[in-house]
């Protein structure tokens, strides 16, 4: 009852601001969620060999310390492209339209036990043959990744976890189309065009 009254006026701004309950609920909820900042990553050198360890936060603060992630680009049989939306409450690229799978290895993990698990906790599955396409530096304002990046296809049923904000597949012909709109990640659209060359 408490925690009821307190957001009382933050959901009441957003309804008058958005007009609509969804979006008072959306800021209800990003304002209970968050990174964990706390949590560990692995700091490598180019070769993806460990040298050291730091959080989170610390990764992505700007200290470009490199740490290693996994992506995964998953196709249906028609050649469309899942994606995946990020939420609001994220603390890098909030709210747009992302690689289907994408997250970062703990320390101590392989690239394939991250890889995995990031599958099965993003889109709840455990099913898929992923084949390793290649590895690259990203570098942004705020970060520099060591990308590990495979793809895979699959038919079935998807079920985006509450880490996303859902997620859909894409046309070739509407990925092209968006590229540039700022509706996707610069990460996501400089990937795809770096390995599908599209």
């Amino acid at each position: 009852m408490i925690l009821a009254k307190l957001l009382q006026p933050m959901v009441a701004r957003a309804f008058l601001l958005h007009g609509d309950g969804y979006s008072a609920a959306r800021l209800y909820i990003c304002s209970m969620k968050q990174d964990n900042n706390k949590e560990i990553f692995p700091v490598v050198d180019e070769q993806g060999n460990t040298i050291a360890s730091a959080t989170r936060g610390e990764c992505h603060n700007g200290s470009k310390l490199l740490h290693p992630v996994v992506h995964l680009h998953l196709f249906d049989s028609e050649g469309r492209i899942y994606l995946q939306q990020r939420p609001l409450w994220k603390d890098i690229q909030p709210g747009k339209w992302d690689t289907a799978v994408g997250g970062h290895v703990d320390y101590g993990e392989s690239i394939e036990t991250a890889l995995r698990r990031e599958v099965s906790e993003e889109l709840g599955l455990t099913d898929i043959e992923p084949r390793f396409l290649q590895r690259y530096i990203f570098e942004s304002e705020r970060e520099r990744e060591l990308v590990h990046v495979f793809s895979a296809t699959y038919d079935g049923e998807i079920c985006p976890s509450d880490e996303l904000d859902g997620g859909r597949f894409w046309s070739i012909d509407e990925v092209r189309a968006t590229i540039g709109k700022e509706v996707f990640t610069p990460n996501f659209e400089q990937e795809y065009i770096r390995v599908f060359g599209e």
